[in-house]
């Protein structure tokens, strides 16, 4: 028999006691002030901080209650609804009892309990036997006895566990309530991990025991005193008394967990970063590094989210005590520091604005100090970046065109500022119509670039001019800076162009199955450049001022025609594909700068390109013919095949890439000849663990191996490996003397169900040595990360001193909700 009220502040005069044994029995009222007491007690006073888990006081080895049958939902009318046995009304005590099995419901809050009895005298609601508390939130509290006053200031709980919606768990044998924002847990124990689904009395992976526990919720810190961290249930560190916030809380002002680090310039370093949360909007980190070597670095940051985005600011700042240890570097200086700030804003749902910048002392201070490091996805730190980008851009992206404006100064690490440019602005727009014309797709693109550079960049090429300084050397012999020993990687001066781009295409269909793709492309570069008379540089590029107009009108017709033959295992796809382009030479080939279309690699993937240059600086011009065949096979049962073959061929005119430029691109390519080398790829997938990839490029004549690379991949459920080898032949004109081969290998075994062991390699098989790995192991749950990588990376110095390989060591571990902590340790050189 169950009884369900509506329960009043004063019922009606049906005796000195009433006791309702009815299936169902509803008493309409306005407010119920005695149990909505118990149904507003999410803890709403209790427990203020987020999560707990077992009955148990001392551990959380405990059997969970299996769980009820959810509440029934209620209108959130301001009424309780009371769901038990038996509810007397004992008006001679002034006492309401709900008995057996009770459940209150109460605007999105659920109350289960054996007993709840509300004293109208005392203004106390007492709940006992297998108590469950449900608020609209999610939170869940357990208890065997609850005792509170009607608004929440007082009270206590024996045997308290509390579970929350973000996965913290609480217990402890006895929590009491004072003054309405302070609760104090005897023998508290807590936690941020979920208990063992195997095994739930099995301690967790981490918890906190505290002979008290107190929660201030108005400050919504907690304080623990002669507290014990344990992991397994093994107590690992004991601590007199510490304080975190509560898990609720997301921003809070304290302390964080100390970095420990060691680097041969500093010495050791320990940072000890404080964190102020001073608006909902804005906070700062103040972190200052005590160094053994260099004394105290200061760091700051200054955060803060707009309505429409955010920006921060980074300061820092040493007074060197050792100027010594940077003896003969740019960090030979008293004070030594730098800005950073960065920040992005949305202008409307399509456009956005930001900017990035780097202002230091010195161009080494970063890296002196490992402040700017590549981190790897649980935040260890990997490798030193090689350069900073100070830059402001604006970018619009809609539904079939895309803008973007930028000004870049890139800061360099290496020590060579005066030879990198300065962007004034770069700006690129392009754009789709979305009407055909003509009965084709017509689209353009624009391109706007200027920029400018103190010092001529050159780049030996032979070993003479490597080993003698030819090209580097300020004092070098000009005459000795000439194209057969140097590359001019930059200009110095001001070079400033704009391209326009219009192209309109067309496929149809014939009836035999062939696919005819007609293709019309008009381009246009004006270029302006100012040219330094800087030792050398006449050797490549006139100097002084230069204007140029190059157009480069492109008809074209791409030819395909797949042949398709099914079988009852899958079905093949052969398509030959043949390609003509018909255009004008190349105007001022390898007279104008060359910024931006440096990087130069003919394979499978640019075979049917109608400009194979890479960038804007650079125009193929002259007739070319591509023609391949290409042949897919897919498998019913999954898995696929796909593999290309084919050549180039210069049908008249001048070939772009047999002219060399002032960086020879194009040059070594295997495009230089009327006749290209045969390029060739193949890629194997026969399901989702396995993959394989080939690519080449070989001679024409005697189908030597100019470039080749294999790649192979598998994943499983445990583990994944990847392996690649390169093999490339001499590219003189470039600097690459000898043939280049090596190996790069990865790998990722899980080791157990959370543990991860990961590494990677590169064996330079010429020279016969591991030039470069990562090694990793780390541990990562719901609760807990630990990581420890092994790294080496390149360092850069000054002027012409080659680079060093460099080691570091970082380990972190960090226990959610409550701390994260790293250290590391670098060196140079020792284990080359």
């Amino acid at each position: 028999m169950a009884v369900v009220a509506a329960l009043h502040s004063r019922s009606p005069a049906f005796g000195r006691r009433m006791s309702l044994r009815r299936d169902r029995w509803r008493l309409a009222a306005a407010g119920a002030p005695a149990l909505a007491l118990l149904a507003g007690l999410a803890l709403a006073g209790v427990i203020g901080l987020a999560s707990t888990t077992p009955a148990s006081a001392q551990t959380f080895t405990y059997n969970p209650r299996p769980p009820k049958p959810p509440a029934r939902p209620v209108n959130n009318d301001g009424q309780m609804l009371v769901q038990a046995v038996e509810v007397d009304y004992d008006y001679n005590n002034q006492r309401v009892s709900a008995v057996g099995n009770v459940q209150l419901f109460y605007n999105g809050t659920s109350v289960e309990a054996d007993k709840v009895i509300f004293d109208q005298k005392t203004k106390r609601l007492h709940a006992e036997g297998n108590i469950r508390l449900t608020d609209a939130e999610g939170k869940i509290t357990y208890a065997n006895i609850m005792d509170l006053s009607d608004d929440y200031r007082d009270g206590f709980v024996d045997s308290l566990r509390v579970d929350t919606e973000d996965a913290t768990r609480m217990a402890a044998t006895r929590a009491d309530r004072s003054n309405g924002n302070f609760t104090v847990f005897e023998n508290g124990v807590y936690t941020a991990c979920a208990p063992c689904k195997d095994d739930p009395k099995k301690p967790p992976l981490w918890q906190v025991k505290g002979a008290r526990i107190i929660h201030d919720q108005t400050e919504k810190m907690m304080y623990f005193e002669n507290a014990q961290l344990e992991f397994f249930g093994v107590p690992m560190a004991y601590l007199p008394y510490f304080s975190t916030p509560d898990p609720t809380v997301k921003r809070k002002t304290g302390f964080l967990m100390p970095f420990v680090s060691t680097y041969t310039p500093y010495g050791y370093g320990v940072e000890v970063p404080f964190y102020w949360a001073i608006a909902p909007d804005y906070d700062a980190t103040f972190n200052p590094r005590f160094t053994t070597r260099q004394g105290v670095l200061l760091q700051g940051e200054f955060r803060q989210r707009l309505i429409n985005g955010s920006y921060q600011i980074r300061a820092y700042g040493i007074d060197q005590l050792d100027r010594g240890a940077f003896s003969g570097q740019p960090g030979d200086r008293q004070f030594r520091g730098g800005v950073e700030t960065k920040g992005q804003f949305a202008l409307t749902d399509k456009w956005t604005w930001g900017w990035d910048g780097v202002l230091l002392s010195d161009y080494y201070f970063m890296s002196d100090y490992r402040l700017a490091q590549y981190k790897d996805p649980l935040g260890s730190f990997l490798s030193l970046p090689t350069e900073a980008i100070s830059q402001l851009y604006l970018t619009g992206v809609g539904n079939r065109s895309f803008f973007d404006a930028r000004t870049i100064y890139y800061l360099s690490f290496s020590g060579n500022q005066a030879m990198v440019p300065v962007i004034h602005p770069v700006i690129d727009y392009s754009n789709v119509i979305n009407s055909p014309i003509f009965g084709g797709e017509v689209s353009y693109k624009t391109n706007f670039t200027s920029l400018s550079r103190s010092t001529a960049a050159f780049d030996p090429i032979t070993t003479l001019a490597n080993t003698n300084g030819l090209c580097l050397n300020a004092s070098a012999d000009p005459l000795a800076r000439i194209p057969s020993q140097c590359l001019l990687r930059g200009m110095p001066g001001t070079y400033t162009r704009f391209t326009a781009e219009a192209q309109w295409r067309k496929s149809y269909t014939d009836p035999a199955g062939q696919i005819w793709t007609p293709f019309a492309i008009l381009r246009a570069d004006a270029i302006n450049s100012s040219i330094s008379n800087q030792p050398g540089v006449s050797n490549f590029l006139p100097v002084g001022d230069t204007n140029a107009l190059r157009l480069m009108p492109t008809v074209g017709l791409e030819y395909r025609y797949p042949f398709i033959n099914v079988q009852p295992w899958g079905s093949t796809t052969v398509e030959p594909i043949a390609q003509v382009i018909i255009r004008p030479n190349e105007t001022y080939a390898g007279k104008l700068p060359n910024e931006d279309a440096q990087s130069m690699v003919f394979d499978a993937s640019n075979l049917f390109a109608v400009d194979k240059f890479s960038g804007y600086d650079r125009v193929e011009g002259g007739g070319r013919a591509n023609v391949g065949v290409q042949a897919t096979t897919q498998f019913d049962r999954g898995g696929s095949v796909k593999v290309l073959f084919g050549q180039s061929y210069q049908l008249f005119g001048m070939n772009s890439f047999a002219v060399a430029d002032v960086t020879n691109t194009g040059v070594d390519s295997g495009l230089q000849n009327a006749r290209s080398d045969y390029v060739a790829s193949a890629s194997y997938s026969p399901n989702r663990t396995y993959t394989f990839s080939v690519r080449s490029r070989m001679d024409e004549g005697t189908l030597n191996l100019n470039r080749f690379e294999a790649q192979g991949s598998a994943s499983f459920d445990r583990w994944s490996v990847s392996l690649m080898y390169g093999n490339y032949a001499a590219q003189p004109a470039l600097g690459y003397l000898t043939r280049r081969e090596g190996l790069l290998g990865s790998a990722s075994i899980k080791l157990a169900t959370n543990w991860v062991v990961s590494g990677s390699a590169r064996w330079d098989l010429e020279a016969n040595k591991i030039n470069q790995y990562i090694v990793g192991a780390g541990y990562v749950d719901d609760c807990f990360v630990l990581a420890a990588n092994y790294v080496t990376s390149y360092s850069y110095s000054a002027g012409t001193t080659p680079p060093v390989l460099s080691h570091a060591f970082m380990l972190q571990i960090g226990l959610r909700t409550i701390a994260n902590s790293s250290t590391s340790a670098s060196g140079t050189g020792g284990f080359q």
